[in-house]
């Protein structure tokens, strides 16, 4: 054997071989010179990148510049397409010739072979993981909205959704400073994302209305003076803080049709940055916006 064959045999047995003791090889023989090799090579390419995850991969071996390798599989004509799992042929997939004939014989395959799927590709949609998080944060359940987005984060440490999340759900727990560390920290790219801008708002929302234990002597200060403004603007800020953002909608916008600039329109921006919080796409904030244009334009 020359230096050139031993140099092609290593490379097969690194490119090809060893791939397949945990993969399924789709070996593609073909030459620069062989028009059907071109024609084939797309619908190869295209069916195998849709199988990556379930375990196949391609491998492309020039018949040419590889005559040792060409001989040693008895390679007769070109194009010819071989299946490998752990170093052995399973399927002549050379009669295959469109994508929906390499199909049904890979599906018959990977019925039969134990593949690994690519662990990457495999990962779990953290999507509904998202959900029960936010679901929990809208319920008011801040402790258990924590947990959830503390371990999706393990899963998905560069979702823009799961920091946010996270932070908001510090903000709920009042753990401030932590919420402010967090965001702080953050890569720079993930820190542009619209979610980490409501993140950020709903942080600087509850700073500038920290929570009320008890609404009770509000509720009774604005039923004896409901003139006194400032009486219902403290009460809107404490309904906000405990989630109940209906209540606080009503009376910032029972304060801004009493009186639109009052203290230069202090209810008007607390309510946007409400609705900054909330989500400017969610109908809640549409109704509401409604609601706001209709007071100061109506």
């Amino acid at each position: 054997m020359s230096p050139a064959e031993k140099d092609a045999v290593e490379a097969f047995r690194r490119d090809v071989v060893e791939p397949s003791m945990t993969k399924l090889v789709i070996i593609d023989f073909w030459a620069e010179w062989c028009g059907p090799c071109k024609a084939l090579t797309p619908t190869l390419e295209k069916v195998a990148a849709d199988y990556a995850d379930k375990g196949v991969v391609l491998a492309k071996v020039d018949t040419d510049k590889n005559q040792f390798i060409a001989a040693q599989f008895q390679i007769k004509s070109i194009p010819t397409v071989y299946a490998m799992f752990q170093g052995q042929l399973v399927a002549d997939m050379t009669s295959a010739r469109t994508e929906s004939q390499l199909r049904v014989i890979l599906d018959q395959l990977l019925k039969q072979l134990p593949i690994e799927a690519d662990a990457t590709d495999a990962a779990p949609d953290i999507e509904p993981l998202i959900a029960v998080g936010e679901a929990a944060l809208a319920e008011g359940d801040g402790e258990r909205a924590l947990g959830i987005f503390r371990e999706i984060a393990e899963i998905a440490p560069e979702h823009p959704a799961v920091h946010a999340g996270f932070v908001r759900a510090l903000v709920a727990t009042g753990q401030f400073d932590e919420a402010s560390d967090w965001l702080a920290n953050l890569d720079p790219a993930i820190a542009k994302d619209p979610a980490i801008t409501r993140a950020q708002a709903a942080l600087a929302l509850a700073q500038s209305a920290p929570p009320v234990a008890d609404l009770s002597p509000l509720i009774a200060a604005v039923e004896a003076n409901p003139d006194d403004l400032q009486a219902r603007f403290a009460l809107a800020n404490g309904q906000m803080a405990a989630n109940d953002r209906d209540a606080a909608a009503d009376t910032f916008l029972g304060i801004i049709a009493t009186e639109r600039d009052w203290n230069d329109g202090a209810a008007r921006a607390q309510l946007l940055k409400l609705f900054e919080v909330v989500g400017l796409e969610d109908p809640w904030v549409s109704g509401q916006r409604r609601r706001l244009s209709a007071i100061l334009f109506g």
